[in-house]
């Protein structure tokens, strides 16, 4: 049988690893820092802001361009969001979606919300939705092989494209 057990070199990653390092020793609700943070979007990828939502790239992404659409109130569930905060996620969805067509060149998408510790929400507290760019054939041997996701692009790159594409869209100034 294959030895499988080899180096995937990522150089690259070490200083996303040591941010994860630093934001650890932080208290609180990541999404709520981001949001009182404006000064840091491009650390944190925030990718535009609204006015009560924002967009902003997933730190562990299951594919390049995974999104996260959030409300700037730290609330549990859908049902604590006020109608005008559930109508700007929604149109925040809707743009995400046209950007990552055009700068990962997506050609579906899985979106949605885990609400609740057993439905695999990472941050329970604190709602937001998932957007997950997806292509025709998507699914490689990496999977397969070693439960390994191949993520093609760093999270500076793509975050760039994002926000360069966001202003083009008048979505951030």
């Amino acid at each position: 049988m294959p030895d499988y057990n080899t180096n995937l070199w990522a150089p690259w990653r070490m200083a996303y690893i040591r941010s994860l390092e630093e934001e650890a020793r932080e208290e609180g609700c990541f999404l709520c820092r981001y949001w009182a943070r404006p000064g840091e979007d491009e650390r944190t990828h925030v990718v535009w802001r609204g006015q009560a939502c924002f967009v902003v790239m997933n730190r562990f992404p299951y594919t390049n361009g995974h999104l996260l659409v959030c409300p700037a109130a730290h609330r549990a569930d859908l049902s604590d969001l006020s109608a005008g905060e559930f109508a700007e996620a929604n149109e925040m969805i809707r743009a995400a979606v046209g950007l990552l067509r055009q700068v990962v060149r997506a050609e579906g998408f899985n979106i949605g919300y885990n609400l609740g510790r057993c439905a695999g929400a990472g941050l329970p507290e604190h709602v937001h939705a998932h957007i997950v760019p997806r292509w025709g054939g998507d699914t490689n041997f990496m999977a397969v092989l070693g439960d390994v996701r191949v993520v093609p692009d760093a999270l500076d790159a793509t975050y760039a494209q994002l926000v360069q594409a966001a202003r083009e869209a008048g979505l951030r100034t």
